[in-house]
């Protein structure tokens, strides 16, 4: 994985995409700098997507009150995208409401083994506030778990036909053949009107854990920020560039960088 000082031909981007969680937040939370960033990016007409693992009820206020065009979140499960001046939020979930609601019920089963077998785990927070997966608590507000604990939770979730994938927080799992890129697919398809593979190299994308794995192999300005590097065993897909500068100021980095470019 290159430095992003070696960025070539950033003129074009037209769209910028972004985990959240330790991408955007240093230690939980979103610095001045990274916030900062997303305004600027947003008054230089790029525009500004986040693709989260966050629950729905987070994902609403996001996508009303950030410097955003929408979000995508629970890992691909919907995007929201709120219209300001028709008053409007757009719902666009993967599946139905019948499934996600028998999805719920199939998922307390496997929620009630791996808390029997994996001590220190536990259900996330923000599990209230999703509509479609189960996220389990392995260092957020929990002393952090090791990786055989957390391997442990994984097959939990695939022994019972789920899919699931390691955050830099949480285990999230769930039933369907979806993932973040699937959703942004969808997203620039229906909110923005354009084939995502047409106009991958106007995007950049920025994550920083194993999530993120099939934005980084499809993007070719795929970013990863510095704490990416506790991963790059893991990582089957790396992103193409890594900034000197973990979280939000990493991210806020490579936004510095890449209006530079523009400018």
């Amino acid at each position: 994985m290159d430095s992003i000082d070696q960025f070539q031909s950033l003129e074009e981007i037209q769209y910028l995409l972004t985990d959240i969680d330790d991408t955007m937040t240093t230690k939980g939370k979103i610095p001045a700098c990274a916030f900062a960033a997303m305004e600027r990016l947003q008054q230089a007409g790029i525009r500004v997507v986040p693709i989260t693992g966050r629950p729905g009820g987070w994902c609403d206020h996001i996508a009303r009150m950030w410097p955003v065009e929408g979000i995508v979140g629970e890992n691909g499960a919907f995007y929201f995208a709120y219209d300001p001046t028709d008053k409007k939020m757009v719902r666009r979930y993967f599946k139905p409401e019948a499934e996600r609601v028998e999805d719920k019920r199939r998922i307390l089963a496997i929620q009630e083994e791996i808390l029997a077998r994996v001590p220190g785990c536990r259900v996330s927070e923000d599990q209230p506030y999703r509509v479609a997966d189960l996220a389990i608590d392995f260092c957020e507000d929990v002393e952090p778990l090791g990786n055989d604990e957390i391997k442990t939770i994984v097959e939990i979730f695939e022994s019972h036909g789920a899919v699931a994938k390691i955050s830099s927080i949480h285990v999230n799992g769930w039933f369907g053949n979806y993932d973040k890129l699937t959703m942004t697919e969808l997203f620039f398809k229906e909110v923005f009107g354009v084939d995502l593979e047409a106009v991958k190299h106007q995007v950049i994308f920025s994550g920083d854990s194993p999530n993120d794995e099939p934005m980084f192999a499809f993007f070719p300005n795929a970013v990863g920020v510095a704490n990416i590097v506790k991963f790059e065993d893991d990582l089957v897909h790396r992103p193409a560039w890594v900034t000197s500068k973990e979280g939000g100021q990493g991210f806020a980095e490579m936004v510095d960088k890449l209006l530079a470019k523009k400018c």
